[in-house]
């Protein structure tokens, strides 16, 4: 790999992958393809009750789904104490840092009458030693302005006024959020930083402590939106579905699902979004995400997933239902169907019950599809003991002949060939949906046809 920009992911140790986690790690990784560059990854595991070794055995497991891969070994926050230690000294000697004792009980009281909420810089002069009840906190300056700029915000400005003395050392003396951020950039070589923009108001923190440390040079910041439901509001796990190993779970393939992040902020020029991930490499670029939220839009996952099922082989496709079908199922069997499925299942998870009826004996018929597609059609008894009568008799039981048979009797009957296919298609599948009946009946055999066919006779009575 050349020399290129180098970024970095940094996930949130929630223990599974957020969708929002997923679009902000594949963003880093297409702009770093696209550029000839390098993604490394840092493991945030400095707080304890948070982290733990298996959240990133599933993360892994998951962007290894997903086809993102990193250029280096991970970086544990964990194993950086003394760096981050020595970078907490070096701001304590120059003034930039102070020890605080204050509990969060003692700020809220004595904070309680102001209009502005959060830290009052108590501690800041009063000298404190080290001891096991004292934090640091970084010495924010009273006055003057934080801006950078950002590729997708444009320049972003924050008022020094209205930031508080952040904790950057808790009194356990582990290092938060914003120290290490800010040295393991510097240390890493990270020219651009990818994420979230729910994270753009820390960014004048991890500007403060670089400078204060002695660092000029910033990375580029780019701040992807928002992720939204369809009540324009952010994706939440109290509400709705976010975590990609669920999405995994129900039959979304990993292509799919990568090409529905990718546009999930971000398009092509030319319009087209259903793409090889090649041409996504070569066409992305960070100056064309937009700052408007993105809509999680689960129908249109769908269509990205059905258009990526539809176009695999079918022999992919059978494979592709390993873990989703049955072990007991006849193989053969399914094969005979399977391209019929594929051109109907939007996730993998919905073959099964489509051609349930094929393996099953008796069929269980839904209620609903009973009432709607025989009981409350007029003509149902003679349908049926009609296609019982001339499907017993028929030379060929093909779907080619079945059907002849079948578009005969609807005539009889003044039906609509699909209106004359509802009871038999209930009475055979269980439902008023599913592959076509006639290729259905075909694999199922006459025998079981017929025998089908009969019970839902005597059943209609």
């Amino acid at each position: 790999m050349t020399d290129g920009p180098r970024l970095r992911f940094s996930p949130a140790p929630t223990g599974y992958l957020h969708v929002g986690s997923a679009r902000s790690a594949l963003f880093n990784w297409l702009a770093a393809r696209h550029a000839g560059g390098k993604l490394l990854l840092r493991v945030e595991d400095t707080n304890a009750e948070l982290y733990r070794p298996e959240y990133l055995d599933s993360m892994f497991n998951t962007l290894d789904w997903l086809g993102i891969g990193f250029d280096d070994e991970p970086v544990f926050q964990s194993q950086r104490a003394d760096r981050y230690a020595a970078a907490t000294q070096d701001l304590l000697e120059n003034g930039f840092a102070y020890r605080c004792d204050c509990t969060p009980e003692a700020v809220k009281e004595r904070t309680a009458s102001k209009a502005t909420p959060g830290y009052d810089g108590f501690c800041r002069d009063r000298d404190l030693p080290d001891g096991p009840t004292t934090a640091v906190r970084f010495r924010v300056p009273d006055e003057g302005t934080m801006a950078f700029d950002d590729i997708v915000r444009g320049q972003v400005e924050f008022e020094l006024a209205a930031l508080t003395d952040f904790v950057i050392q808790r009194a356990n003396g582990t290092a938060t959020f914003y120290l290490p951020n800010a040295v393991d950039d510097v240390d890493m070589g990270i020219t651009h930083v990818v994420r979230g923009e729910d994270l753009i108001n820390v960014t004048p923190n991890v500007l403060l402590i670089r400078e204060a440390l002695g660092v000029t040079d910033r990375p580029v910041f780019a701040h992807l939106p928002l992720i939204v439901n369809a009540q324009r509001k952010k994706l939440s796990k109290r509400r709705d579905d976010v975590s990609v190993e669920d999405f995994r779970a129900r039959g979304y393939l990993p292509e799919a699902f990568r090409n529905y992040l990718a546009v999930l902020g971000w398009g092509p020029k030319d319009g087209v979004e259903i793409r090889p991930i090649e041409e996504i490499v070569e066409l992305f670029r960070l100056e064309d995400v937009v700052s408007a939220p993105a809509f999680f839009d689960p129908q249109k996952l769908d269509h990205f997933n059905g258009e990526y099922i539809r176009a695999l082989d079918t022999a992919e496709f059978v494979r592709r239902l390993d873990g989703f079908l049955p072990a007991e199922w006849d193989q053969a069997r399914f094969g005979a169907v399977a391209a019929l499925v594929q051109e109907r299942v939007k996730t993998l998870d919905e073959a099964a019950p489509m051609v349930e009826f094929l393996f099953t004996d008796p069929v269980v018929i839904n209620n609903d599809a009973w009432e709607k597609g025989v009981a409350k059609l007029p003509a149902a008894s003679a349908v049926l003991d009609a296609a019982i009568e001339r499907y017993a008799a028929v030379p060929d039981f093909t779907p080619e002949a079945l059907h002849e048979l079948t578009a005969v009797i609807a005539e009889e009957n003044d039906l609509k060939l699909g209106k004359a296919q509802a009871p038999i298609r209930v009475a055979v599948t269980g439902n008023t949906v599913g592959p076509p009946l006639f290729e259905s009946l075909a694999v199922l055999g006459r025998d079981v046809t017929l025998a089908r066919l009969r019970a839902a006779r005597e059943r209609l009575g």
